[in-house]
């Protein structure tokens, strides 16, 4: 069913996706791509059967696995897809390259405009899809072009003007993933621009529990809001169900303290809205994406 001529990635059956999510959680994937190249990712999706679900990967931040697992095959883009390009004030970054490396790569380079992306735990393709932002930035407005791949193997350039795009929301073309971008920036003075991001970084480690196994912000912010102070108002810091517990450091961070399944995350996810919603008639949304599917003994 998976079988594809002449590709150079690691095709792998069965996987435990635990390592290929920072909350550590989530049942077996039926099958795992690793794509050598974007040239090999292309010949693999032109050899894949039409009805197989394609799941995308980067470095598994803002996704909540399930325990059933994943059916079809997940592309993971952070194996091959990590290239950057310098041409003069712009920067071209495939999806699976970390968005703080591009933050610090930029710098490097003299280049300023994206040293926000260096607070995002996430990938460029993850980024895209979903608009993401840090210390007040958003991906898209920096955003010149982006090359996408269908079902087919088959890539094509689009505009940054051809999609729609708000907070942490994008709205996509079907059956197209996103695999390079195309960012345009600006020039300034190297310093100024190492000090932000080590001050940006600073901070982040300062209100952020970093190091621990978490998935990154899992609510949106209300209009006029933060959800953090919302969640905190409602004396949840440090509310726990299983192994899975609200992060004491900041409240919007969900964090696998002790073997938590994603069936505990998932449930404490609902009584924080719920909890919030009964105090302040506000409905909190999620930044987390949820993919495959609830454990037998759940549904």
């Amino acid at each position: 069913m998976f079988k594809t001529p002449d590709t150079r990635g690691k095709l792998l059956f069965n996987v435990p996706m635990t390592k290929y999510n920072t909350w550590g959680v989530g049942g077996n994937a039926q099958c795992v791509y690793l794509p050598a190249d974007l040239d090999d990712l292309s010949t693999f999706l032109s050899g894949l059967e039409a009805g197989i679900p394609v799941t995308w990967l980067g470095l598994g931040s803002n996704v909540l696995i399930r325990d059933g697992g994943i059916d079809g095959v997940v592309i993971v883009t952070q194996s091959g897809l990590k290239e950057i390009q310098f041409k003069g004030k712009k920067v071209h970054a495939q999806a699976g390259v970390a968005c703080a490396k591009l933050a610090r790569s930029c710098v490097s380079k003299g280049l300023s405009g994206i040293e926000f992306m260096a607070g995002i735990p996430g990938t460029v393709g993850g980024a895209l899809a979903m608009n993401a932002g840090a210390f007040g930035g958003q991906t898209w407005p920096k955003v010149e072009f982006v090359n996408v791949i269908n079902r087919q193997g088959k890539i094509r350039t689009r505009a940054a003007k051809e999609y729609e795009y708000g907070y942490r929301n994008v709205k996509l073309f079907s059956d197209e993933w996103f695999v390079e971008a195309c960012f345009a920036l600006e020039t300034e003075i190297d310093s100024e621009n190492v000090i932000s991001i080590k001050e940006l970084l600073a901070q982040r480690s300062a209100t952020q529990p970093i190091g621990k196994k978490n998935c990154g912000s899992v609510f949106m912010n209300p209009e006029n809001e933060y959800a953090a102070n919302l969640i905190e108002k409602c004396g949840l810091k440090g509310f726990s169900i299983g192994g899975a517990c609200v992060s004491e450091k900041h409240a919007n961070f969900i964090l696998n303290e002790n073997e938590a399944s994603a069936h505990d995350i998932e449930d404490l996810i609902k009584h924080v809205q719920a909890t919030v919603n009964e105090k302040f008639n506000i409905e909190l949304h999620t930044e987390v994406r949820f993919i495959g599917s609830k454990a037998e003994d759940e549904e």
